[in-house]
């Protein structure tokens, strides 16, 4: 039996992206990334940018489209198999038969007793690296609990909302607490994006 294909574009998606894609430098060395970015409800949410397309890695599925290639970093095809993004109100719209888990509660639980020493730790990495980082877009990062072995993170500022809040959290911020702290092996964002606003496309749209 045929594996599903990932992603289809549509003819107006294609024009869209095509367009967009020609303001940026080097234009033919880009591709469209895809990821998910988390859930609202019983759907996802998507994290769509320009990023060079030798980036792309060993698991990586890269959808070529006439002109266009699209990357959909691995942790992420299973998530997105059957789609297709389109064009709608002049803002792109992926249509996905798939749907998110249900929420697990201990995402939206933890208040917890920061003065212990791995909290501690997790804060000085906060203090000492991320939110220097971050801050340049208006960025902070909150240690809201640890319930070992878990940190849970509250993003604020420009990071409230942002499409690359997820990104920022699993390359950035996650990467460096969990090297820096082993008594930490997992992140979560206990964020409430919904309150944010995800910049993606919203100034080409105008």
């Amino acid at each position: 039996m045929a594996e599903t294909s990932v992603l289809i574009l549509t003819d107006a998606a294609r024009a869209k992206v095509l367009e967009v894609r020609a303001a940026e430098k080097d234009p033919e060395e880009l591709a469209l990334w895809l990821e998910v970015s988390g859930a609202e409800g019983t759907s996802f949410t998507y994290d769509m940018y320009f990023r060079r397309l030798d980036e792309a890695v060993a698991g990586d599925e890269v959808i070529k489209d006439d002109g266009i290639a699209v990357v959909v970093p691995s942790a992420h095809v299973d998530k997105v198999r059957g789609s297709t993004l389109d064009l709608q109100g002049g803002g792109m719209l992926l249509q996905n038969p798939n749907s998110p888990p249900p929420p697990q509660a201990a995402a939206t639980k933890p208040q917890g007793d920061l003065s212990g020493p791995v909290a501690q730790a997790v804060i000085t990495v906060l203090d000492e690296e991320i939110n220097p980082a971050i801050a340049a877009h208006g960025g902070t990062a909150e240690l809201v609990a640890v319930e070992e072995p878990i940190a849970y993170l509250r993003l604020g500022g420009g990071c409230q909302g942002c499409g690359l809040a997820a990104v920022t959290l699993s390359q950035g911020i996650s990467v460096a607490i969990l090297d820096k702290v082993p008594e930490i092996t997992e992140v979560v964002d206990v964020t409430d994006h919904a309150g944010g606003t995800n910049p993606y496309f919203e100034s080409s749209a105008k």
